[in-house]
């Protein structure tokens, strides 16, 4: 027996694959976000730890963890505007 799509199941097919594009945009741009600032945050910690200078590397460490952030995002807005 031969089984066809409805109208309204083709549609679905045809948005999943835009579903999924944008799941992974979201995905790459939460990691873009949360990895430098929380990494700079405990690099700062461990750095102020390790040279007895709390909270001066925490101090540094966190804005150069946003401006990583911002930067990284930034090239992959502009690479999706080139697609």
């Amino acid at each position: 027996m031969l089984w066809s799509l409805k109208t309204s199941d083709r549609t679905a097919e045809k948005a999943r694959p835009a579903i999924q594009l944008l799941l992974i945009t979201m995905i790459d741009t939460t990691w873009r976000a949360f990895v430098p600032t929380i990494g700079g945050t405990f690099l700062g910690i461990g750095l102020d730890h390790l040279f007895n200078t709390v909270p001066w590397w925490t101090v540094v460490m966190v804005p150069t963890g946003f401006l990583v952030s911002a930067i990284l995002i930034f090239i992959q807005l502009r690479a999706l505007r080139k697609k």
